[in-house]
């Protein structure tokens, strides 16, 4: 079981993180609304990662399309590397953000790397039985948009308060487990 309050603190420091990370520069605005439907998403792409402790695991979603206004905005900052790989590292920050800010809470947290998987795949997420589940819509400068979907599945009950500011900037430290 998760409690109202640590669900809501999980969203806000979800919404947090993807505003800090997910951008590619410092000045864009990213907009994260919350959607009442949780599938099926725009995109034909996800990326996936997860945070596991001994009480839960959070399952992240980045859903996207590889279309013309996403290509638009990372294309300056792509260069030689492909657009996936841009938003592979993008969404591995988000998560590392969400990770930071939980550990305060449960020092037991461990990060999985993200991974690929079609969006027919999302069809599926139920079969893990998630205590909550939520979906996002992220439009960043009002061009790149995306989709996002945050689930926990709790082995016990969560309860916590996170607080209300932002999230601790880092310079990309190296976890080894």
């Amino acid at each position: 079981m998760i409690s109202i309050q640590a669900t809501d603190s999980m969203e806000r420091i979800f919404r947090r993180a993807v505003q800090a990370r997910l951008p590619l520069s410092a000045d864009d605005n990213c907009e994260v609304t919350r959607q009442e439907s949780v599938l099926p998403h725009a995109g034909e792409n996800v990326v996936m990662l997860t945070i596991s402790s001994i009480m839960f695991r959070m399952i992240m979603v980045l859903h996207f399309d590889e279309d013309v206004n996403t290509r638009a905005y990372c294309v300056d900052l792509i260069g030689e590397v492909s657009l996936l790989d841009v938003l592979l590292e993008a969404w591995n920050l988000c998560c590392g953000a969400v990770n930071q800010e939980l550990l305060e809470f449960f020092p037991d947290l461990g990060m999985s790397t993200p991974y690929v998987l079609g969006a027919s795949c999302m069809h599926y997420l139920d079969e893990l039985k998630p205590d909550y589940l939520a979906s996002f819509a992220i439009e960043i400068n009002g061009c790149a948009r995306f989709a996002a979907t945050l689930g926990v599945c709790a082995q016990a009950t969560v309860d916590f308060v996170a607080n209300e500011t932002a999230i601790t900037e880092t310079n990309g430290e190296l976890e080894l487990f």
